[in-house]
């Protein structure tokens, strides 16, 4: 059998990743000791992360931290785990009680991925949408419940990236005025809300995010006809209950993984949506 030489510059990679990740941040010289490397290469290392999105530099303590972006590199392992032991029994429980479809939420690369749904339960639910249906960021009430939640450093980060994108959906980051404006609204009032034209009823969906360790990790979202249910009366019987179930999802994980929780208005780690988006 033929063996194949590694690629050193990757295995490098590789390594300051997993450091950045123990460390929660590290400066040039933390990461080029803690690896054995010359702090030039490990510079190199760090600023190409960057620019590939997966790090970046804090201007306030000149320390290279992760972004948001690498959680798509565990798509499909870690997130799927604990939104099918944690969060499905509880928005079984939370479609039961609203009826409309309920979903949950997490970033995939420049999307947000659905990860477990009740459309298959809910009556009211006119298009099923399964578990790997992927919504745009800006594009969706998730995705913007997340994108508002999130450090800013990560935040600017994303919103680099989609305005970098070619998709029609994207193309609101380049009036960045303008986002910023519309996620501080999100993060005031704790929830956000996206409707789309339909033939029949527009469709409203609203999420909340769930908070763990002071981050965002998903969006818990309900989508549900305009005609049905007007938003304002949405707000009073559908909002009380997304938070209450996303605070106990958060908790439950923060639990099983010894993490801090925060509460949902502050800095959620976790968004639950209803519906897809």
């Amino acid at each position: 059998m033929t063996s194949t030489r590694p690629i050193r510059a990757l295995q490098r990679g590789l390594e300051v990743l997993h450091i950045l990740n123990l460390h929660h941040g590290a400066t040039v010289s933390e990461v080029a000791t803690a690896i054995g490397l010359p702090r030039t290469t490990t510079y190199r290392i760090l600023e190409t992360l960057c620019v590939a999105g997966y790090a970046y530099r804090a201007a306030s303590d000149e320390r290279y931290r992760l972004t948001i972006l690498v959680r798509g590199l565990s798509d499909g392992f870690d997130d799927e785990a604990w939104v099918t032991q944690i969060a499905r029994p509880y928005i079984h429980d939370l479609c039961s009680q609203l009826v409309w479809p309920i979903a949950v939420a997490t970033l995939s690369g420049t999307s947000m991925l659905i990860r477990q749904t009740t459309d298959h339960r809910s009556p009211l639910a006119i298009e099923k949408c399964a578990p790997g249906f992927r919504v745009p960021i800006l594009g969706s009430a998730a995705g913007l419940v997340y994108l508002a939640f999130s450090p800013e450093e990560q935040l600017e980060t994303m919103l680099d990236l989609l305005a970098k994108s070619r998709k029609e959906e994207d193309r609101p980051t380049r009036d960045r005025a303008r986002v910023h404006e519309q996620l501080a609204g999100i993060r005031a009032h704790g929830y956000a809300t996206y409707r789309r034209a339909r033939r029949v009823s527009d469709e409203i969906s609203m999420a909340v995010p769930v908070i763990v360790g002071g981050r965002p990790l998903a969006a818990l979202a309900i989508r549900f006809a305009s005609t049905a249910v007007p938003e304002a009366d949405a707000l009073k019987r559908f909002l009380p209950r997304l938070r209450a179930t996303a605070q106990q999802i958060g908790t439950e994980f923060a639990s099983q993984t010894g993490q801090d929780t925060c509460p949902a208005v502050d800095r959620p780690a976790l968004a639950l949506v209803v519906g897809a988006s």
